[in-house]
């Protein structure tokens, strides 16, 4: 599987607050967040889904990443995903470990590894 995903029992809105409060536990900020919905409509294209996209990063481990490999900015900063699906709120993001496979660095995998499983945390913390 390419990515990590969770079905969570609180509103979207609920979603997104404890998941910034996980995210600062582990130095990661929230950079920016795309309301895709909102963003469609703006351009004339109804979507009926919510879905939010937020773009996270610590900054440290940014710095780390990109001293390693300089394509690894392709994959950055990380995006966290909060969407209803069939009524229920979900969480879920690309594997970093999955994406950094397709650059072939060892010491990527394994600073991907550790991200993915501080992530995965604050996810399953909501």
């Amino acid at each position: 599987m390419f990515h990590y995903t969770k079905e969570v029992s609180v509103s979207m809105k609920e979603a997104i607050t404890k998941l910034e409060e996980s995210l600062k536990s582990e130095k990661f900020g929230v950079l920016w967040q795309l309301d895709l919905k909102d963003k469609l409509h703006e351009k004339g294209v109804n979507l009926d889904q919510r879905c939010k996209v937020l773009e996270v990063c610590n900054p440290h481990e940014a710095k780390k990443v990109l001293e390693e490999e300089s394509l690894a900015a392709y994959f950055l900063p990380c995006k966290i995903v909060v969407y209803e699906e069939n009524g229920q709120t979900k969480i879920g993001m690309p594997k970093p470990t999955a994406l950094i496979e397709m650059l072939e660095n060892q010491n990527l995998k394994e600073i991907a590894a550790d991200i993915e499983k501080r992530l995965i945390g604050c996810i399953d913390a909501v």
